[in-house]
């Protein structure tokens, strides 16, 4: 029985504290892909409050993130031993103002750039968290907006194309894993 099914007989405050609590377990994994769980709420909630609920999780979890991620680079600071790696830290460590708030906006909006990264770096800058918060936020509204429109999209297709979309996007996944491995090895 899928969480869907489960969830189809239980009060929706439950179904809501439960799609937030994975969204921000995903946000602190930092490689997990959200694009389920948006699928997840649009199933369940139907395209608007899918999408909204969606925005809020995405949201609280890059700010949770963001928190965990700075607490957690403080005590690995004095760590660091590598001068190449000090050097682009330093240079994320000097962004702040409108100049991060912005950056934050644009890596959002920017469909391959990965959320936990972003956020990684966002955490080791001087920015603060109210700042994070609304650019992440303002960045992620556009990217969730196209990933819930795709997905309703696909969602509306008969099983056997999704399946097709399904197995060339793992075939697809598949081939970039090699092809980047193969060209890391050339180097």
């Amino acid at each position: 029985m899928s969480l869907l099914e489960t969830l189809s007989g239980q009060p929706v405050w439950f179904a809501i504290i439960i799609s937030l609590a994975v969204s921000i377990v995903i946000a602190i994994a930092g490689i997990i892909p959200s694009a389920f769980v948006t699928a997840a709420n649009i199933v369940y909630f139907g395209f608007v409050w899918g999408l909204f609920l969606s925005i809020i999780g995405e949201a609280l979890g890059a700010v949770i993130s963001f928190i965990l991620y700075r607490k957690g680079l403080k005590k690995l600071g004095g760590n660091i031993d590598s001068s190449r790696t000090i050097k682009v830290l330093e240079r994320l460590k000097q962004t702040h103002g409108m100049e991060a708030f912005m950056l934050v906006i644009l890596l959002r909006l920017f469909p391959f750039a990965p959320s936990g990264l972003v956020t990684l770096a966002a955490s080791y800058s001087a920015m603060g968290t109210w700042t994070f918060t609304v650019s992440s936020t303002i960045g992620k509204i556009p990217a969730l907006f196209i990933e819930a429109y795709s997905v309703h999209t696909v969602l509306g297709w008969e099983t056997e194309y999704q399946l097709a979309a399904t197995i060339f996007a793992a075939v697809a996944g598949i081939c970039y894993y090699y092809w980047k491995k193969r060209r890391k090895r050339r180097k």
